[in-house]
């Protein structure tokens, strides 16, 4: 579930309230070509994952272990790589509400922390008004916290979270599991100056509510957040964030899981610290 769909920057969660219509399936993709049998893509899938790999792994072979840094950190602009993985480790340190903190001041840090960022801000957990201030505190700058609290704390009402099916504490039913997980594809800093940046974190995600008598199922979606970044208190914290819906691809031919395979799921694989 993207953050902005039904709301301005200052929270809201998307996707709700909104009817997703398949229609029916004509033959052909959707450039207008014959679509072809799944087994032949599959082939297709198989073969460029193979050369993917080779190529990965001639890539890995060559590359030397103690490779400067390429990325200056007191550059405006980030270079034709801005997106590449620098192989650098994930912070270690990380709050008592599982939150990364201590990143680096660098180019390099403030897109991962707006990476992680971008996972709180889009969370399950930040529906549930008492885990809501705490989490802002981690990710915000001490002087947006109260007026991010007031805003959410209007937006997160009582009548939203029964439209989403939770209840006043931002829990689902019993026997139901809401769902709300993103996943950074990748960053980009488009300013950089040593005590601020603004980076875009482009993201998919995953939101609604698992059960067999749920209206509001769990789908897939693709957005953009754009946070900006200032550097108080030894680290990279929020001052504001906003979020466009894509870049997002063309739908694959994945069969859909169960309910109950979506809720094993969200149980039993745990989430990653994003590390630029």
């Amino acid at each position: 579930m993207s953050l902005g769909d039904e709301h301005e920057a200052s929270g809201g969660y998307g996707g709700t309230g909104q009817t997703r219509t398949r229609l029916p399936d004509t033959g052909a993709d959707t450039y207008g070509s014959t679509r072809r049998g799944r087994s032949s893509s599959r082939s297709l899938v198989t073969v460029v994952g193979v050369v993917v790999l080779l190529i990965a792994a001639i890539a890995f072979a060559n590359r030397g272990d103690d490779n400067p840094e390429t990325n200056g950190s007191g550059t405006n602009k980030p270079d034709a790589a801005a997106t590449a993985p620098s192989g650098k480790r994930p912070v270690q340190t990380k709050s008592g509400g599982g939150i990364p903190s201590g990143f680096a001041q660098d180019q390099e840090g403030a897109q991962s922390a707006a990476a992680n960022y971008a996972v709180v801000l889009v969370s399950a957990d930040i529906l549930k008004p008492a885990r809501r201030p705490e989490m802002l505190r981690q990710v915000f700058d001490a002087g947006r916290v109260s007026e991010l609290e007031r805003k959410l704390g209007q937006v997160y009402d009582k009548a939203f979270l029964d439209k989403v099916g939770l209840d006043q504490n931002g829990d689902a039913p019993k026997g139901s599991t809401y769902v709300s997980r993103t996943m950074p594809v990748g960053t980009k800093a488009t300013e950089y100056s040593g005590n601020a940046a603004t980076v875009e974190v482009w993201c998919t995600g995953v939101y609604g509510m698992t059960g067999d008598s749920s209206e509001n199922p769990v789908t897939s979606d693709w957005f953009t957040m754009t946070l900006q970044l200032r550097w108080t208190d030894g680290d990279w914290k929020v001052d504001s964030f906003s979020q466009k819906e894509g870049p997002a691809p063309v739908n694959g031919d994945n069969k859909v899981s169960t309910s109950d395979d979506i809720t094993k799921a969200v149980q039993e694989f745990g989430g990653f610290t994003y590390a630029r």
